[in-house]
């Protein structure tokens, strides 16, 4: 299995239960094709770099999973088909410092939602 990374954007027209439910989607498409996800980075709505599909901003969320590389043409067709995504980048991770690197960023999302967990729960 190699390691990779997809950064997709969602519609900022969104509501947060529907934001929820197409990232949960995409999650949904990973488990199908036997993909382990390692973490998620919400990044929260942000301004894009030039206007897309007439937004100016996005939902930002970034996955970090493990799959075989046939698994990616079938989650990169999921996010070309459906609307709510406006934009998505896939990145292949192969020689040592790049996994290397792809651990420090695993390692960072997760040590961010643990965070993010505990302040809910206070």
């Amino acid at each position: 299995m190699t390691c990779y990374e997809t950064l997709f954007v969602v519609k900022p027209t969104l509501t947060e239960e529907e934001i929820t439910a197409q990232i949960a989607k995409v999650k949904d498409v990973l488990a199908k094709v036997d993909a382990e996800l390692l973490a998620t980075n919400d990044m929260g709505m942000r301004k894009l770099a030039y206007p897309v599909e007439k937004s100016d901003r996005g939902y930002y969320t970034v996955l970090y999973y493990k799959a075989n590389g046939d698994a990616i043409a079938e989650i990169e067709r999921n996010l070309r088909i459906n609307e709510e995504i406006i934009k998505f980048l896939t990145v292949k991770y192969v020689n040592g410092k790049e996994i290397a690197q792809f651990e420090k960023q695993v390692a960072a999302a997760n040590k961010g939602n643990e965070a993010e967990s505990k302040s809910e729960e206070a």
